[in-house]
């Protein structure tokens, strides 16, 4: 095994174990099993390599819970990875990573997305190329300060042994990144999101990553426990449903993942696990002034400095 095989064998093995914790953490909390599909794509098809996807679906804390691992190889990498990099157009790639996205059944209970990964090309002339990409957010139904603070602090803290500039550039790539822009509006909180990464060298990018992946937990759990057992009727329901529908056109519209997915061949049960069990759109749905629901928009739905 070559030095570039041992990199790839060592993310590998972190991101396996990375969902295996997060999902056993899921299950503490909601008393119900993820369903396991393993997978494999065979030669022949657009991409080889494997993954596992794990789903939890119709438990009384989440609605919906979806985390995935893969490993995939492909011949050339798709447009949306060489965006940046037009150098390494047309190059073979493996890409690897852990992506979850949880819909929790309590609307005042935010939805939680994270992704971590590590795309490697390896262009005809010169050695392989590795970077990294990431970063988790928040969006919530129902805002609550404390919630937010909370989130983005932890965020702050994973990224803080890496230089006291990385908080800040990748609270900001966050806020750009999940913007509606046909609705000229935020996706939720925010938090932090990087791509493209390896400006650290390839040791202590990785150590990055991960320690935004093995912060993950603390940074929603908490939440997750402060919020998931408070009362709510039809009126909550309905709003969140709501605004479910804007997650459903963030991904499907503006994700460069679910793109890069698409684009390249992957699984398409995997690449869009992501989506909410059931959501609504109605027309032109402007809450009442002075309500929790405006709040929202007014308070949340807009950029701010949380920590």
């Amino acid at each position: 095994m070559n030095s570039d095989d041992r990199k790839v064998e060592g993310v590998r093995a972190f991101l396996q174990a990375l969902q295996s914790r997060i999902t056993s953490a899921v299950t503490a909390v909601d008393g119900s099993a993820f369903t396991v599909d393993a997978w494999s794509k065979a030669a022949g098809e657009p991409l080889q390599g494997n993954g596992i996807t794990q789903i939890l679906e119709g438990g009384p804390v989440f609605e919906r819970a979806g985390c995935g691992f893969s490993h995939v190889r492909g011949p050339r990498l798709p447009p949306s990875a060489t965006q940046h990099r037009p150098e390494l157009a047309g190059a073979p790639f493996e890409a690897m990573g852990v992506s979850l996205v949880f819909h929790p059944r309590n609307p005042y209970v935010p939805t939680v997305h994270m992704n971590v990964r590590m795309l490697a090309a390896s262009p005809a002339r010169g050695e392989q190329v590795c970077w990294f990409g990431g970063g988790m957010d928040l969006t919530p139904y129902y805002g609550f300060d404390e919630d937010a603070v909370h989130f983005h602090a932890t965020c702050k803290a994973a990224l803080a042994p890496f230089g006291p500039d990385k908080y800040p550039r990748f609270k900001t790539w966050c806020d750009e990144y999940f913007f509606l822009k046909h609705r000229n509006e935020q996706r939720g909180v925010g938090g932090i999101f990087f791509d493209d990464f390896a400006e650290l060298g390839f040791a202590q990018s990785l150590a990055m990553m991960q320690s935004v992946g093995d912060s993950f937990l603390g940074a929603y759990l908490p939440i997750l426990e402060r919020r998931k057992d408070t009362a709510y009727g039809s009126r909550e329901r309905d709003f969140q449903l709501y605004r479910r529908g804007r997650y459903v056109e963030f991904n499907l519209v503006w994700d460069r993942g679910t793109h890069f997915g698409l684009q390249s061949g992957g699984r398409t049960e995997s690449i869009l696990l992501s989506m909410p069990p059931l959501a609504s759109w109605s027309y032109q749905n402007v809450p009442e002034s002075g309500t929790p629901e405006a709040a929202l928009y007014e308070r949340f739905l807009v950029r701010r400095d949380w920590v």
